[in-house]
Protein backbone atom coordinates (compact mmCIF):
# COMPACT_ATOMS: atom_id res chain seq x y z
CA UNK A 1 0.00 0.00 0.00
CA UNK A 2 1.27 3.40 -0.94
CA UNK A 3 1.70 5.85 1.82
CA UNK A 4 1.47 9.51 1.57
CA UNK A 5 4.24 10.73 0.60
CA UNK A 6 3.30 14.47 -1.55
CA UNK A 7 3.75 18.15 -1.41
CA UNK A 8 1.13 19.98 0.48
CA UNK A 9 0.00 23.44 -1.31
CA UNK A 10 -2.39 25.86 -0.10
CA UNK A 11 -5.23 27.19 -1.64
CA UNK A 12 -7.82 30.06 -0.47
CA UNK A 13 -6.66 29.48 3.05
CA UNK A 14 -7.26 25.20 2.66
CA UNK A 15 -4.24 22.92 2.68
CA UNK A 16 -4.93 20.23 -0.36
CA UNK A 17 -2.92 17.44 -0.97
CA UNK A 18 -3.47 16.14 -5.23
CA UNK A 19 -2.18 12.45 -3.62
CA UNK A 20 -2.74 9.17 -5.39
CA UNK A 21 -3.47 7.61 -2.26
CA UNK A 22 -3.98 8.33 1.65
CA UNK A 23 -6.36 9.05 4.23
CA UNK A 24 -6.89 12.37 6.04
CA UNK A 25 -9.99 15.08 5.26
CA UNK A 26 -10.87 16.56 1.76
CA UNK A 27 -12.48 19.11 0.30
CA UNK A 28 -15.86 17.38 -1.54
CA UNK A 29 -18.60 19.35 -3.37
CA UNK A 30 -22.08 19.59 -1.36
CA UNK A 31 -25.34 19.73 -3.84
CA UNK A 32 -28.70 19.53 -3.00
CA UNK A 33 -29.67 17.22 -6.36
CA UNK A 34 -27.74 15.54 -9.12
CA UNK A 35 -27.26 17.00 -12.29
CA UNK A 36 -29.87 15.33 -14.88
CA UNK A 37 -27.86 12.20 -15.90
CA UNK A 38 -25.47 11.93 -13.03
CA UNK A 39 -25.63 8.30 -11.69
CA UNK A 40 -24.10 7.66 -8.40
CA UNK A 41 -23.20 4.37 -6.67
CA UNK A 42 -23.93 3.12 -3.47
CA UNK A 43 -21.72 -0.24 -3.14
CA UNK A 44 -18.17 -0.01 -4.03
CA UNK A 45 -16.62 -0.30 -7.38
CA UNK A 46 -15.61 -3.93 -8.86
CA UNK A 47 -12.24 -4.80 -7.90
CA UNK A 48 -9.34 -5.27 -10.62
CA UNK A 49 -6.80 -7.38 -10.75
CA UNK A 50 -3.43 -6.24 -11.16
CA UNK A 51 -1.59 -5.35 -14.63
CA UNK A 52 1.87 -6.06 -15.21
CA UNK A 53 3.38 -2.43 -15.77
CA UNK A 54 3.21 -2.42 -19.94
CA UNK A 55 5.94 -2.33 -22.47
CA UNK A 56 6.30 1.21 -24.47
CA UNK A 57 4.00 0.53 -27.59
CA UNK A 58 3.18 4.18 -28.53
CA UNK A 59 5.53 6.72 -30.64
CA UNK A 60 6.07 10.19 -29.43
CA UNK A 61 3.94 11.95 -31.58
CA UNK A 62 1.13 9.54 -32.12
CA UNK A 63 -2.31 11.90 -32.32
CA UNK A 64 -4.51 9.99 -29.48
CA UNK A 65 -8.06 11.46 -28.23
CA UNK A 66 -9.34 9.85 -25.25
CA UNK A 67 -13.27 10.41 -24.37
CA UNK A 68 -14.03 9.51 -20.92
CA UNK A 69 -17.86 8.23 -20.86
CA UNK A 70 -19.25 9.11 -16.96
CA UNK A 71 -22.26 9.22 -15.46
CA UNK A 72 -23.22 13.14 -16.65
CA UNK A 73 -22.16 12.84 -19.88
CA UNK A 74 -18.56 12.44 -21.85
CA UNK A 75 -15.73 14.55 -22.32
CA UNK A 76 -12.66 14.11 -24.71
CA UNK A 77 -9.09 14.47 -24.23
CA UNK A 78 -6.14 15.67 -26.30
CA UNK A 79 -3.55 12.74 -25.72
CA UNK A 80 -0.01 14.53 -25.41
CA UNK A 81 2.14 11.97 -26.84
CA UNK A 82 4.92 14.09 -27.94
CA UNK A 83 6.48 15.16 -23.98
CA UNK A 84 4.38 12.50 -22.00
CA UNK A 85 4.70 9.36 -24.19
CA UNK A 86 5.29 6.83 -20.61
CA UNK A 87 2.41 8.44 -19.48
CA UNK A 88 -0.35 7.94 -22.78
CA UNK A 89 1.13 4.43 -23.37
CA UNK A 90 0.19 3.66 -19.45
CA UNK A 91 -2.77 5.65 -19.56
CA UNK A 92 -4.21 3.94 -22.60
CA UNK A 93 -3.09 0.61 -21.95
CA UNK A 94 -5.17 1.03 -18.78
CA UNK A 95 -8.08 2.14 -21.11
CA UNK A 96 -8.09 -0.76 -23.35
CA UNK A 97 -8.17 -3.08 -20.55
CA UNK A 98 -11.03 -1.85 -19.26
CA UNK A 99 -9.41 -0.50 -15.78
CA UNK A 100 -11.37 2.27 -15.73
CA UNK A 101 -14.83 1.07 -16.53
CA UNK A 102 -17.20 1.40 -13.75
CA UNK A 103 -15.09 2.82 -11.54
CA UNK A 104 -16.22 5.87 -9.34
CA UNK A 105 -15.06 9.51 -8.98
CA UNK A 106 -13.60 9.98 -5.67
CA UNK A 107 -12.11 13.01 -4.87
CA UNK A 108 -13.75 16.64 -5.85
CA UNK A 109 -12.70 19.86 -4.69
CA UNK A 110 -14.59 22.90 -5.94
CA UNK A 111 -12.52 25.45 -8.32
CA UNK A 112 -9.43 22.99 -8.10
CA UNK A 113 -10.06 19.62 -9.58
CA UNK A 114 -11.87 16.68 -9.82
CA UNK A 115 -10.20 13.00 -9.58
CA UNK A 116 -10.55 9.58 -10.65
CA UNK A 117 -9.18 6.50 -11.69
CA UNK A 118 -8.50 4.10 -8.77
CA UNK A 119 -10.08 0.88 -8.75
CA UNK A 120 -11.40 0.72 -5.02
CA UNK A 121 -12.72 4.12 -4.60
CA UNK A 122 -10.56 4.98 -1.68
CA UNK A 123 -8.03 7.42 -3.40
CA UNK A 124 -5.41 4.49 -2.81
CA UNK A 125 -5.68 2.30 -5.09
CA UNK A 126 -3.65 1.74 -8.27
CA UNK A 127 -3.63 -0.73 -10.87
CA UNK A 128 -0.32 -2.84 -9.62
CA UNK A 129 2.55 -1.06 -11.04
CA UNK A 130 4.03 2.41 -10.93
CA UNK A 131 5.69 4.43 -13.86
CA UNK A 132 8.27 7.55 -13.78
CA UNK A 133 8.17 10.92 -13.78
CA UNK A 134 7.98 13.09 -17.14
CA UNK A 135 8.84 16.73 -17.21
CA UNK A 136 5.91 19.06 -17.31
CA UNK A 137 6.25 21.15 -20.15
CA UNK A 138 2.87 24.15 -20.33
CA UNK A 139 0.85 25.14 -17.47
CA UNK A 140 -2.02 23.30 -14.68
CA UNK A 141 -5.00 25.45 -17.06
CA UNK A 142 -8.71 25.02 -16.95
CA UNK A 143 -9.00 21.52 -18.45
CA UNK A 144 -5.54 20.46 -18.16
CA UNK A 145 -5.40 16.45 -17.42
CA UNK A 146 -2.58 15.25 -15.17
CA UNK A 147 -1.53 12.40 -13.17
CA UNK A 148 -1.93 12.03 -9.00
CA UNK A 149 1.03 10.64 -7.82
CA UNK A 150 2.51 10.15 -4.00
CA UNK A 151 5.58 11.07 -4.83
CA UNK A 152 8.10 11.24 -7.41
CA UNK A 153 8.32 8.35 -9.53
CA UNK A 154 4.81 7.10 -8.48
CA UNK A 155 2.64 7.47 -11.10
CA UNK A 156 -0.32 4.90 -11.71
CA UNK A 157 -3.88 5.50 -12.31
CA UNK A 158 -5.41 7.92 -11.20
CA UNK A 159 -5.61 11.05 -12.66
CA UNK A 160 -6.87 14.57 -12.35
CA UNK A 161 -8.80 17.37 -14.55
CA UNK A 162 -7.95 21.00 -13.34
CA UNK A 163 -11.35 22.93 -13.12
CA UNK A 164 -9.87 26.31 -13.11
CA UNK A 165 -6.44 27.78 -14.25
CA UNK A 166 -3.93 26.77 -11.59
CA UNK A 167 -0.92 27.90 -13.35
CA UNK A 168 1.60 29.42 -10.75
CA UNK A 169 -0.81 27.77 -7.74
CA UNK A 170 0.55 23.96 -8.33
CA UNK A 171 3.61 22.82 -8.38
CA UNK A 172 4.82 21.37 -11.82
CA UNK A 173 4.99 17.44 -10.14
CA UNK A 174 2.22 15.95 -11.68
CA UNK A 175 2.34 14.15 -15.29
CA UNK A 176 0.80 16.94 -17.47
CA UNK A 177 -0.16 14.35 -20.25
CA UNK A 178 -3.94 15.61 -21.79
CA UNK A 179 -6.25 18.79 -22.46
CA UNK A 180 -10.10 18.18 -22.50
CA UNK A 181 -11.30 20.15 -25.97
CA UNK A 182 -14.83 18.58 -25.39
CA UNK A 183 -17.41 18.65 -22.72
CA UNK A 184 -16.03 20.53 -20.17
CA UNK A 185 -19.92 21.24 -18.87
CA UNK A 186 -19.28 17.31 -17.88
CA UNK A 187 -16.92 17.76 -15.61
CA UNK A 188 -17.78 20.66 -14.32
CA UNK A 189 -21.20 18.43 -13.58
CA UNK A 190 -18.98 15.59 -12.49
CA UNK A 191 -19.25 14.98 -8.40
CA UNK A 192 -17.79 12.72 -5.35
CA UNK A 193 -19.47 8.88 -6.70
CA UNK A 194 -20.36 9.69 -9.99
CA UNK A 195 -19.16 6.91 -12.30
CA UNK A 196 -16.52 7.13 -14.77
CA UNK A 197 -18.72 4.03 -17.09
CA UNK A 198 -15.13 3.90 -19.83
CA UNK A 199 -12.33 5.51 -20.96
CA UNK A 200 -11.97 4.84 -25.16
CA UNK A 201 -8.87 5.33 -27.15
CA UNK A 202 -9.12 6.79 -30.73
CA UNK A 203 -6.35 8.25 -33.60
CA UNK A 204 -7.33 11.86 -33.97
CA UNK A 205 -7.68 12.45 -37.74
CA UNK A 206 -4.79 14.88 -39.46
CA UNK A 207 -6.73 18.63 -39.90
Amino acid sequence: MLRRAVPLLALAGTTIALGACGGGGEETATVASLPSGCQQVSEPPPKHRALDKPKQALTAGERLTATVDTSCGRFDIRLDTSTQPKTVNSFAYLAKKGFYDDTTFNRIVPHFVIQGGDPDGTGRGGPGYRFEDEPVQGDYVQGAVAMANAGPDTNGSQFFVCLEDLSGRLAKSYNLFGMVTAGMDTVHAVRKGDVMKSVTIAERPRS
